[in-house]
């Protein structure tokens, strides 16, 4: 299992970024994905989720609104639209794959900051 995330970078407040998830190594359209985010000092927390096909997603209460996760199972791609930034956005963000039993697999993670 490979995820590959990009995108991160430094936006103002009130900036977009688009992250980019590149999953390679399984059968990406069976499996739920999700974005997670770890700022500094914080705990790793669940940002937003989307069913295998799509269909279901679901969001942090700080980031509804403002983020939309959706995919691409043709181009084994999940992604993470970015609008209206906050600098309490700054955090490295991972892309995720559950396994039952396990914690997963985790990208190497992408930084965003927000910052004037």
């Amino acid at each position: 299992v490979q995820l590959v995330e990009s995108g991160g970078g430094l936006v103002q407040p009130g900036g977009s970024l688009r992250l980019s998830c590149v999953a390679s190594g399984f059968t990406f359209s069976m499996y739920a994905m999700s974005w997670f985010r770890q700022a500094p000092g914080k705990e790793r927390e669940l940002v937003a989720s989307i069913s295998s096909v799509g269909g279901i997603t679901n969001y942090a209460d700080s980031v509804k609104g403002r983020f939309t996760i959706s995919r691409d199972n043709r181009a084994n791609t999940v992604y993470l639209q970015m609008i209206r930034l906050k600098p309490n956005d700054t955090a490295v963000y991972y892309c995720h794959r559950p396994s039952p039993g396990t914690s997963g697999s985790w990208g190497q993670g992408t930084q965003v900051t927000v910052s004037p």
